[in-house]
């Protein structure tokens, strides 16, 4: 198993995953503005996005952390927003998704972040066990959001 940046090379493997997570969350971006969003990620600078992908022992991408900087005044600090995570089923249990949150976290530290937030829905029971696992803490807030 190994953890790194995404690169274009990536995005024909990327890509199935993405979708398989969107279609976990019932949602469905068309994939013209998934690949464009994705190439966008890729292209940016890592203190602005980053992109993580999880390999398999045989390269193949297998999961991946889509990542972006928020300020939070609650923390008085920029944070990292870990804004998408996902692994493919056949390769869940196998620590990938632990991996990719710790990758996550350095890029943060490196970039001096007060902590790497992500949302998650309650009734996400596998996730959950992984996020408790690691030692992440659930907040108090409920997400919002207003459609544009």
């Amino acid at each position: 198993m190994a953890i790194r940046e995404a690169t274009e090379a990536d995005l024909p493997a990327v890509m199935p995953l993405l979708r398989g997570y969107t279609d976990f969350y019932e949602s469905d971006p068309t994939d013209e503005g998934l690949e464009a969003m994705t190439r966008d990620v890729i292209a940016a600078p890592e203190d602005k996005a980053f992109l993580l992908v999880a390999t398999a022992d045989d390269g193949d991408v297998v999961g991946f952390a889509l990542n972006q900087w928020k300020w939070s005044s609650l923390h008085g600090a920029r944070v990292v927003f870990l804004d998408d995570l996902f692994v493919a089923e056949s390769a869940r249990g196998q620590g990938h998704a632990d991996a990719l949150i710790e990758a996550t976290a350095e890029v943060g530290r490196k970039h001096g972040a007060a902590v790497v937030t992500w949302l998650t829905t309650h009734d996400n029971h596998r996730a959950r066990k992984v996020y408790d696992r690691i030692g992440g803490e659930s907040g108090p807030l409920l997400e919002y959001m207003l459609r544009l």
